[in-house]
């Protein structure tokens, strides 16, 4: 009897663990096939990558929303988007744990599965590295894909807005927040959107590198938050650097938090260093506009 009530307590335990990791909710962005990309047929899937140390995901062809719900909503609503080079999505270290975080400060918070580069192989990672040899090809050969991954985002803002009520979130209070290709993602939400009804109230872009096309456009008057690691092994921190001056030129709020150390895709990854302190410094930047209490 003593050993039923173990097994039992451990598969409690087990459950509520699961339940505490899982997302709230799962929205589709689209009914049907997503515009643009109908004619993908391959399956989406996720797995280990040894390569880069966290689960991926790969092979989206159906953009969706994971909803993590605050049990005290203060009126916020964040999007978070992934990195991944475009072919992949580093779905837990940039994403659902960041959601978690913020969805422990009454966040309402959307993790965005955006449209990828086709993969070929279960091995997203290493297909990517290899891609990355030619950083020019792999930048033309995912140029489509983003601004396919960009109308997904901006599809996601106009859904969380038509939904406020639902979320119990305050139109006037929906930010975004992007690491690595995931910045560009947001930061086509934003870059000449000035006068868009996708334009989110806020954004935040983690060692980003957005293309010069993307750079030449207008500035929007949201505040931004920034931040990267000098270090960075992608080479992309001046491209940080190039954001916050562009910022600062038009007077617009903007704040850059870069870490001698950290390496390229930080997220919420532990290394016992101060760049692991970077979303406490979000937090701080949130409660400054009133995103957060």
């Amino acid at each position: 009897m003593k050993k039923l009530t173990k097994i039992i307590t451990s598969v409690m335990l087990l459950m509520a663990v699961f339940q505490l990791s899982a997302q709230d909710q799962v929205v589709k962005l689209y009914d049907g096939k997503a515009p643009g990309s109908e004619d993908w047929n391959w399956q989406e899937a996720q797995k280990y990558s040894d390569l880069f140390q966290t689960e991926v995901v790969y092979n989206v062809t159906d953009p969706e929303l994971l909803v993590f719900k605050p049990e005290n909503p203060n009126g916020t609503a964040i999007i978070i988007a992934p990195g991944g080079g475009f072919q992949t999505l580093s779905i837990n270290r940039e994403g659902i744990d960041v959601a978690k975080e913020l969805a422990s400060k009454g966040v309402t918070a959307f993790v965005l599965k955006y449209r990828l580069i086709h993969s070929k192989t279960d091995t997203p990672a290493k297909e990517l590295m290899e891609g990355l040899k030619d950083r020019d090809a792999h930048y033309k050969r995912s140029n489509a894909i983003q601004k396919l991954a960009g109308e997904d985002c901006k599809t996601a803002i106009d859904y969380v807005r038509n939904h406020a009520s639902e979320f119990s979130v305050d139109t006037e209070k929906v930010g975004v927040i992007g690491f690595s290709a995931g910045a560009s993602v947001i930061l086509r939400t934003v870059l000449g959107e000035a006068h868009s009804a996708s334009l989110p109230n806020f954004a935040a872009s983690l060692y980003g590198g957005p293309s010069d096309e993307l750079m030449a456009k207008e500035v929007p008057e949201i505040p931004l938050f920034i931040s990267a690691a000098s270090d960075d092994q992608l080479k992309l921190a001046p491209k940080s650097v190039a954001l916050y001056s562009k910022w600062l030129k038009t007077g617009y709020p903007v704040e850059l938090h870069m870490y001698a150390k950290g390496g390229h895709g930080f997220g919420m990854k532990t290394q016992n260093l101060p760049v692991d302190a970077w979303y406490k410094r979000f937090e701080d930047w949130l409660t400054q506009y009133k995103y957060l209490k």
